[in-house]
C-alpha cells in the first residue's frame, strides 16, 4: 500500500485509488429483499499513517438528491458523525455534520471533512473527501483500530436547508468495517497449496430466529498431514446478512467412527458422538475477512493422531423469519503437504456459554469478565511459554466492546487485542503460569429484561479465538462465577426487595434472573458478586475432557496495576476554536 503525501496532484490520489487498502460494497435496502428494488453505494477507503488521515472514495451509481455518510459507536443513526452531500433544488452543497439523539442532522461549525473533488462519470456519482483520525471535536468520530460503524442513505428530495433533514425519515443502512488495520500486504501462499470447502449441503435455513446447523464432513482416508495456511468464508449470494458466524471443528481421534449428520446442533436426536467434535480448525463471524498464518507456523490437518471427521456448525439468524431460503454457506481451507516449522493452535477464551453470566436491564455500561487462570495456563502450557499471533473477538448485539489482556503478578503487561467499538496482527510471546482475562462491554438501555449468557442472538458471548504455536492441548480457558454463590445472590436480593420467592433447583437460572426486582442496587451487588465471587474454570483438553485438577470454586485473578487505554491526544489538551463555514457549492 502507498502512502499519500499532501504534495500530490489530484491525478496521482485518483490513480492510486486503484491500490485501496480495502473497498466495500453496500447495498443499501437490505439483502431480505428483491435486488430490484437495491441501490448500489461503493466506499472504497485509503490510509495515510504518516498523516493520521484516511481518504474516502464514495460511489454512487444513481445519486438522487444527495448521499449521506457517517460513522457512529454502534452504527446508530444519532449521535453520528457525518459527511453530507445534497441539493436545494438549485445548488448542491457539501458539509461535515452531526446528528443529535433525535437524530435531527446539523452542519458542524468545526469542518473537518475535506473535499477534495466530486464528478459524474458513466457509472456513477464520485465523491473524493479526506479527514484526520482524531479531529478533537467531541462532535466527530474517533477513527481507530477495531471496528468501524459506517451508517448510509440517500436523499429523494432537495433541502432547503441541512437542518430540515432527519435521519429517521429517510431510507437508511449499517455496514460494519475494519477501517484502519497493518500496513502490510497479505502473504503469498505456496505453490502447491490445495482447498477444501466444508459448506453446508444446500441447507433450507429454518423459520425461526436463531439456528445453529451441524454438518458432518470426511476428510480422504489415509490423508497425509498438510498444514492449513489459509482459510476464509464462502457465503451463498444474497444470505450475507443470515449467516452470522461460522467454525469447523476437528473431532476426536480418540471418536473411531462419527455418524453422518446434517441438521440442528441442538436437536436432542443428533449422534452424541458430535459432542467429542470440539478441536477449533477455522472461525469466522461476520466483517472477518481471510486469515493468513505466518510462514513459520501451520494448522495441522490429516496424518496420524488426527480424525478424518469434521463438524461444521453455521449459525443462521433470521429475525425475518424467511422460509424456503436455501444456504450452502461454510468455510473454504487452504492447505499444503510443505509443513512449516509449528503446528498453530487455536485457544477459546472468554466466558462460557451459560445463563449464569447475565446482564441487567437499562445498563448504559456493565462488563462481564472471562478469566484463563495460572493455574490452567501452567496446568497446560509448556514451561517455554505459546506465541500468541492473531486474534477474533465475538459478541451478541449487546456488546460495545472486547478486551483480552495478560497479567503477571497482578499486573497487567500487555494487551491481546482490543476493539472499543466491537483486529489482527499481535505478537504476545512466553505465556506461562500467566492469567489472560478477556473483559467486554455491553449496553442493555432498549432491553426490559435481564440478557443471559448463551448461543441465541439476543443472549450474549463474550468470546476471545486466540490463535499461537506451538500447539498443545488446552483447547477452552473459560469461566463462569460460581454457581451456588450465585443462587446466595438470588436469595439475598429476593429477601431484600421482600419477595419470597423459591429459588429452589427446580427453577433455571434464566427464569431466576427474570423475577428479580431489576433496580440499581439488584445491578450494583451483581457486578460485586462478578468480581469477588469464585469462579469455575473450564481448563479443557481438545477431547472436550478437563485437565487433572479441581476446577470449581477458584478465586477471581486479583489485579493491582491497569494498562492505560492510549488514545490520539489532542494537542494542549483542549479543543479547537470552532468557526462559522459557508457550505461549498460545486
Amino acid at each position: 500500500m502507498r502512502i499519500f503525501n499532501k504534495n500530490l496532484r489530484l491525478q496521482d490520489i485518483t490513480i492510486m485509488y486503484f491500490t485501496a487498502l480495502a473497498a466495500l460494497m453496500v447495498i443499501l435496502v437490505a439483502s431480505y429483499q428483491a435486488p430490484s428494488t437495491a441501490v448500489e453505494l461503493q466506499l472504497a477507503w485509503n490510509i495515510s499513517y504518516a498523516d493520521q488521515e484516511v481518504y474516502m472514495e464514495l460511489r454512487v451509481a444513481e445519486l438522487r438528491h444527495g448521499v449521506v455518510l457517517g460513522m457512529s459507536d454502534r452504527g446508530e443513526l444519532t449521535n453520528a458523525d457525518l459527511v453530507v452531500l445534497w441539493d436545494s433544488g438549485t445548488k448542491s452543497y457539501f458539509g461535515d455534520a452531526w446528528s443529535d439523539n433525535k437524530g435531527h442532522v446539523s452542519l458542524d461549525s468545526q469542518q473537518d471533512y475535506e473535499l477534495i473533488s466530486a464528478n459524474q462519470k458513466p457509472d456513477g456519482f464520485y465523491l473524493l473527501f479526506k479527514r484526520p483520525f482524531s479531529t478533537c471535536d467531541p462532535r466527530d468520530y474517533l477513527i481507530e483500530e477495531g471496528t468501524v460503524h459506517i451508517i448510509y442513505g440517500f436523499l429523494d428530495q432537495p433541502l432547503a436547508s441541512l437542518e430540515q433533514l432527519n435521519l429517521s425519515r429517510i431510507q437508511t443502512g449499517v455496514q460494519r468495517v475494519l477501517m484502519l488495520r497493518p500496513d502490510t500486504p497479505p502473504p503469498t501462499l505456496p505453490p502447491d497449496v490445495q482447498t477444501l470447502d466444508v459448506v453446508a449441503p444446500n441447507v433450507i435455513i429454518p423459520t425461526q430466529e436463531t439456528t445453529y446447523w451441524c454438518f458432518i464432513q470426511k476428510l480422504p482416508e489415509n490423508m497425509p498431514k498438510n498444514h492449513i495456511v489459509m482459510y476464509e468464508s464462502v457465503i451463498t449470494p444474497g444470505n450475507e446478512a443470515i449467516v452470522h458466524h461460522i467454525e469447523v471443528f476437528e473431532c476426536s481421534p480418540d471418536v473411531r467412527d462419527v455418524p453422518d449428520y446434517n441438521g440442528s446442533c441442538d436437536d436432542k436426536m443428533k449422534p452424541g458422538k458430535l459432542n467429542f467434535c470440539r478441536h477449533v480448525l477455522a472461525a469466522w463471524a461476520m466483517g472477518a475477512e481471510a486469515f493468513y498464518y505466518p510462514p513459520d507456523a501451520g494448522l495441522a490437518m490429516g496424518g496420524p493422531g488426527s480424525s478424518r471427521f469434521l463438524r461444521l456448525e453455521v449459525h443462521y439468524h433470521n429475525p425475518l423469519l424467511i422460509s424456503g431460503r436455501r444456504d450452502s454457506s461454510g468455510i473454504r481451507l487452504h492447505y499444503t503437504p510443505s509443513l512449516r516449522k509449528y503446528d498453530a493452535g487455536i485457544m477459546e477464551l472468554g466466558l462460557v456459554y451459560t445463563p449464569v453470566m447475565a446482564i441487567p436491564p437499562k445498563q448504559h455500561t456493565f462488563y462481564l469478565s472471562g478469566y484463563c487462570t495460572s493455574k490452567c495456563t501452567q496446568t497446560a502450557l509448556p514451561p517455554r511459554g505459546i506465541y500468541i499471533f492473531a486474534s477474533q473477538l465475538h459478541t451478541h448485539l449487546a456488546g460495545r466492546g472486547v478486551r483480552t489482556v495478560l497479567v503477571r503478578g497482578g499486573k497487567e503487561l500487555e494487551v491481546v487485542q482490543e476493539d472499543q467499538h466491537f483486529s489482527t496482527h499481535y505478537q504476545v510471546s512466553n505465556i506461562w503460569g500467566d492469567v489472560l482475562i478477556t473483559k467486554c462491554t455491553y449496553n442493555t438501555e432498549d432491553r426490559n429484561k435481564p440478557t443471559v449468557g448463551g448461543f441465541g442472538i439476543m443472549e450474549e458471548m463474550c468470546v476471545n479465538y486466540i490463535h499461537y504455536y506451538p500447539r498443545t492441548q488446552l483447547e477452552l480457558c473459560k469461566s463462569h462465577v460460581d454457581t451456588g454463590y450465585l443462587q446466595k445472590y438470588f436469595n439475598f436480593i429476593n429477601r431484600f426487595h421482600g419477595n419470597d420467592r423459591c429459588v429452589c433447583g427446580g427453577i433455571g437460572v434464566t427464569e431466576q434472573y427474570s423475577q428479580l426486582q431489576w433496580d440499581a442496587f439488584t445491578g450494583e451487588v451483581l457486578d460485586s458478586l462478578y468480581n469477588t465471587a469464585p469462579i469455575s474454570m473450564h481448563c479443557n483438553q481438545s477431547t472436550a475432557r478437563l485437565f487433572p485438577g479441581e476446577w470449581d470454586q477458584q478465586p477471581v485473578p486479583m489485579v493491582t496495576a491497569v494498562l492505560e487505554n492510549p488514545r490520539y491526544p489532542c494537542e494542549g489538551g483542549s479543543l479547537p476554536t470552532r468557526q462559522p463555514l459557508t457550505p461549498k457549492g460545486h
